[in-house]
């Protein structure tokens, strides 16, 4: 049975003394039965539940008007029904004949606490019964009954003083005391502790309680005044026992680190720091609205000036008043105190100085005040900490002063800030109007950059003449904003230029020799296909004059100029920093020499950038059509490389009389590199418009060597071993030409074969293509039998893969 149902129905008026008192009875009942069927019932409620919402509205109705509780009555009937439904619920779905209806041990829980409030005086509820221990003598019977015991007792007990405390307005402090006695039991209790209900329902209780404490001591300043501050204490002790048992009563987590953790001492120093910082906004607050009333009256204060005055009248009460109470858990409180307020005046204060442009009367009279408040507050660090362990060197190092060096830095920040702004602004606007025109000036370099340089040398010497005593410390964050904008016009400077993948034109697929047909209107009729298709495959920058050859030439020369003066000006800055009368020796090469590593790292990844983008572009753009559309095409014997090598040599000769010679190597080698690709590329990837018969191999050797020839120069260009370097690749290709087609059908099959193993017998797989041409790899000799103009070479390609003829 649901037994208060039963009791509701059974029970009738006559066996109590007047109806009003059998009707409080029964309000009695429909809180027991809410209580165990909605809020701790067996099974856990559906938030959907129909029953549950029936239920709390016939509640709710018995409340506002009696209910019926005869047997017949329909009201009756129908409170049966949804208890009944609610009671008789079971973890599969289905009805069972036997009530679970209530969760035993939170309901019994409640009702013991229930009982608990019998304590209390109905007429003055802030007030305990002149017969309190026998009635908790006749309480302590129903132990048994609802599974309670001292533990347990001391749980709910201390709960029922705070809850009644904080209810009635939180006027009876003795309420307040003796909730906290209870709560050093409970401290004892928790750590023997073992079961977990009671573990779960003490951190619920716990955490409310802390939660209620750290509100008010969050803000006690504004909480705790001359009536109440003897409550301050209990509050804290509340807070702290809390916070205490929660961590090392319960968590398990407390347990390996009991020396390192002091909750308390942690716990009122996040209460004190807090108030503090809430105290001084206040303030704060109050001195800016007295501000705006008094901004027309002659001779007014600064903000800031007023302001250190009141939080010095603060921190001297915090001193006599709080301090004495929270030392009982913190030793330095008062310290901590006055160093908190220190940051939050500091705050301010570093506000106000980065608004001045110059040092103004109320400037200097902030400052003073400034530096008075601070006296003051180093002044109660230091005797609150007389007795600490450290001295109160923790405290001390909490308050970094407020030192008029401190402000004049800040002014020459902003100095730096303006000037490097200003640069910023130049930069972006030069490098618009910038041609880099190679013959404007015998470096062959852009005027924007000796600007730059100029500008950036200027404002070095400006610096080094400011009358400040800190130039080493600034120095840094004068050297990065600059640093900034150099590497700026650098990017800005190569952005647009393009890169190898820009230039490289996309390898046609691969198709079969068409014999017979090497001559012709046919021939001619797909070179010139050819050579339309390739112009739109080739990347080009914007079409614009200032990404030609001698303007990428000029844009290099620009970048290695950069280089070289970023040196200069290193070791200029060394000696400046030298001839200063404020800069310490030791911080005058602290890492100088890197401090413009941003632009000239940048510089020297420009300067690679461009150089494989000249030399790709020369190869792959400008002279396409006299290698990628020329070289090759239709007779081997009649289009040979002398047309290319011609081109080429012009353009070397461009580029060694505009490049600077520290960086002309490079450039050189980058288009050797290209050129070496490019005609790689002929050979395997020149698409259908080409055919090379057994025979032209030594044409084509001799053409590598010529071009070969044309970078060593007999001896003036680049050095012979550089030049073997970079054409390893291409010489240990060319002899797959000297070799018969069978012997290279035979060579693809046998590495085919090598590379997929006993699946390529029955059919050769068709090999990707890497691009890393080599003659040990499949795709590479495969691309030599594409091009070789031969029978056996057709035949092979059409059963093997049915290549096309043409794309």
């Amino acid at each position: 049975m649901v037994l208060p149902l039963e009791l509701l129905q059974q029970i009738k008026p006559t066996d109590f003394t007047s109806q009003k008192e059998y009707e409080a009875w029964k309000k009695r009942i429909f809180k027991l039965l809410e209580a165990g069927l909605l809020m701790h019932p067996h099974l856990p409620l559906d938030n959907t539940s129909t029953d549950a919402r029936r239920l709390r509205q016939i509640i709710r109705g018995a409340v506002e008007r009696p209910l019926e509780t005869g047997k017949n009555y329909e009201s009756m009937q129908n409170l049966r029904s949804v208890v009944m439904s609610l009671a008789c619920r079971s973890f599969d779905g289905s009805i069972s004949e036997k009530c679970h209806w209530a969760e035993g041990f939170p309901l019994n829980l409640r009702i013991y606490r229930i009982l608990l409030e019998a304590c209390f005086d109905v007429n003055e509820p802030t007030s305990v019964i002149e017969e309190v221990d026998e009635v908790l003598e006749l309480i302590k019977k129903t132990w048994e009954i609802l599974g309670v015991n001292q533990m347990l007792h001391n749980l709910c007990f201390g709960w029922i003083l705070f809850h009644r405390y904080v209810s009635t307005g939180q006027v009876e402090s003795d309420l307040l005391f003796a909730a906290n006695n209870l709560l050093m039991e409970i401290e004892k209790d928790a750590k023997a502790a073992k079961d977990a209900d009671y573990s779960k329902i003490l951190s619920s209780i716990l955490n409310t309680i802390l939660d209620w404490a750290g509100q008010r001591l969050r803000d006690y300043h504004d909480i705790f005044h001359d009536d109440n501050i003897d409550s301050l204490e209990t509050v804290v002790s509340l807070g702290v026992l809390s916070a205490t048992i929660l961590v090392e009563g319960i968590s398990q987590e407390y347990r390996g680190k009991k020396n390192q953790v002091d909750v308390a001492h942690d716990r009122v120093d996040t209460y004190i720091r807090s108030s503090l910082r809430t105290a001084f906004a206040q303030k704060l607050k109050k001195v800016n609205s007295s501000k705006k009333l008094s901004k027309n009256q002659p001779n007014h204060l600064p903000v800031l000036s007023i302001l250190a005055q009141d939080v010095t009248e603060l921190a001297f009460d915090e001193k006599t008043i709080f301090s004495p109470i929270l030392k009982r858990w913190h030793p330095l409180a008062a310290g901590v105190a006055v160093a908190t307020l220190h940051s939050c005046y500091g705050n301010e204060l570093r506000q106000f100085v980065s608004g001045i442009t110059e040092l103004t009367p109320d400037a200097i009279q902030v400052l003073l005040a400034a530096d008075k408040l601070e006296k003051n507050l180093v002044q109660i660090a230091v005797e609150d900490s007389v007795d600490s362990e450290d001295g109160g060197k923790s405290i001390i190092q909490e308050m970094p002063p407020y030192e008029a060096e401190a402000a004049i830095g800040n002014l020459a920040k902003s100095w730096i800030n303006i000037r490097v702004d200003r640069l910023k602004e130049w930069v972006c606007r030069n490098l618009q109007q910038e041609v880099w025109n190679a013959r404007a000036n015998k470096e062959s370099i852009a005027p924007s950059a000796v600007e730059v340089l100029r500008t950036i040398d200027e404002t070095m010497e400006a610096f080094f003449m400011l009358p400040i005593p800190m130039h080493s410390v600034l120095l840094p964050e004068l050297i990065s904003g600059l640093d900034g904008c150099l590497q700026h016009y650098v990017l800005k400077a190569k952005s647009g230029c393009g890169s190898r993948n820009n230039f490289i034109p996309t390898m046609p697929a691969l198709t079969r020799c068409t014999m017979g047909s090497k001559f012709g209107a046919f021939k001619r009729k797909e070179k010139l296909h050819t050579a339309q298709k390739r112009k739109s495959q080739v990347g080009t920058t914007n079409g614009d004059n200032s990404f030609g050859v001698p303007q990428l030439c000029c844009r290099i020369n620009t970048f290695q100029h950069i280089r070289k003066e970023l040196e200069v000006l290193e070791k200029k800055t060394v000696h400046q920093l030298r001839s200063s009368h404020f800069t310490r020796t030791d911080n005058i090469t602290n890492g100088i020499e890197k401090r413009f590593e941003l632009s000239a790292a940048s510089s020297v990844e420009a300067i690679q950038q461009l150089s494989e983008a000249i030399a790709y572009k020369v190869i792959f753009h400008d002279l396409s059509h006299v290698l990628w559309d020329g070289l090759y095409v239709g007779e081997v014997s009649s289009s040979r490389i002398e047309p290319f090598l011609q081109e080429l040599e012009h353009y070397l000769e461009i580029i060694s009389s505009t490049v600077h010679d520290r960086v002309r190597t490079r450039v050189i080698t980058d288009i050797m590199k290209a050129s070496f690709e490019g005609f790689l590329l002929v050979l395997l990837a020149g698409g259908p418009s080409r055919a090379f018969t057994h025979q032209d191999s030594d044409i084509i050797e001799e053409d590598f060597k010529f071009l070969c020839d044309l970078f060593w120069s007999n001896g003036d260009g680049l050095p012979a071993d550089l030049i073997d370097k970079f054409s390893t690749s291409v010489r240990s290709i060319l002899p797959l030409y000297h070799n018969d087609t069978e012997s290279l059908i035979e060579e693809f099959k046998r590495l085919t074969l090598e590379s997929y193993g006993s699946s390529a017998k029955s059919r050769l797989p068709l090999p990707p293509t890497s691009g890393q041409w080599n003659p040990t790899e499949p795709n590479t000799v495969l691309r030599v039998l594409c091009y070789r103009s031969d029978e056996t070479a057709v035949k092979f390609l059409k059963k093997a893969y049915n290549l096309p003829k043409k794309l």
